[in-house]
């Protein structure tokens, strides 16, 4: 049974520009359950979207953000957790509409996990066939210097004996044999490559591939993307924060 046939899983986002409604995914529950239970508890009630950029995303759920003035810095807020990333790709994908969950970069959060609260709505932008080729390529080479840097670390000892004897020559061998190495090692595991359905809907109707595979995407607008239009939109001031305050109320609907 699909999503249109019952409410199962359906929320409405009212806002101060009109109502949003999204469908969430059975196959992220935790981040699908963790919504209908801070929906339910009024936890989103009065928040605001308190990071707009346009052709990007329009992002909510700080309750930092709750009765805020313009001199506080938003976006750390959350429930005090965080959730274990479900990034269920390529299934779910940044076309425009979807709705994933924020989180801390990579550096901090390794493991990707997600915001207990904070959550956007993909607005993004149509691609070129190009510019996707594109991505593809970037992803292949992100992924060589990934593996070089794990084969280097491995040759660390001999690289600083090379240098500290100054044998230039013997150095850029060795690193000539490892890019070598990385390469080989990357050709041997799955290239990245959009799906067929992946470049129709990012060619045509657009979104944000570049956040594909980082973010975990938990459901999708059905009705309301003329809201969504609207408040990215906005006229927005430090922080990407709207001039306007766009608060928003989040109900759960029941069959």
């Amino acid at each position: 049974m699909n999503f249109e046939q019952n409410n199962r899983n359906q929320v409405i986002i009212e806002t101060s520009k009109g109502i949003i409604k999204v469908k969430l995914y059975d196959e992220t529950p935790s981040h699908r359950d963790n919504f209908i239970k801070l929906a339910k508890e009024g936890f989103f009630d009065d928040t605001i979207f308190h990071r707009v950029i346009k052709g990007f995303m329009i992002q909510t759920g700080d309750p930092d953000s709750k009765g805020s003035d313009f001199t506080k810095k938003l976006g750390a807020g959350g429930p005090g957790y965080t959730l274990p990333a479900e990034i269920v790709y390529p299934k779910y994908f940044h076309k425009k509409g979807a709705l994933a969950a924020a989180r801390q970069p990579d550096r901090v959060n390794p493991e990707k996990k997600s915001s207990g609260s904070q959550f956007y709505i993909v607005t993004g932008s149509v691609l070129t066939d190009e510019l996707m080729n594109n991505l593809e390529k970037l992803a292949l080479e992100m992924k060589q210097e990934k593996i070089f840097e794990e084969i280097a670390a491995k040759h660390n000892a001999r690289a600083a004996e090379l240098l500290k004897n100054e044998d230039h020559e013997a150095f850029q061998k060795l690193q000539n044999g490892l890019s070598d190495l990385a390469r080989e090692e990357a050709d041997k595991t799955e290239n990245f490559k959009f799906t067929d359905e992946m470049r129709e809907i990012y060619t045509t109707i657009g979104g944000s591939p570049f956040l594909d595979r980082e973010y975990t995407v938990f459901g999708e607008v059905i009705e309301g993307m003329d809201v969504v239009e609207e408040i990215q939109n906005v006229r927005i001031g430090v922080g990407d924060r709207p001039i306007e305050d766009i608060l928003v109320k989040i109900s759960v609907i029941t069959d």
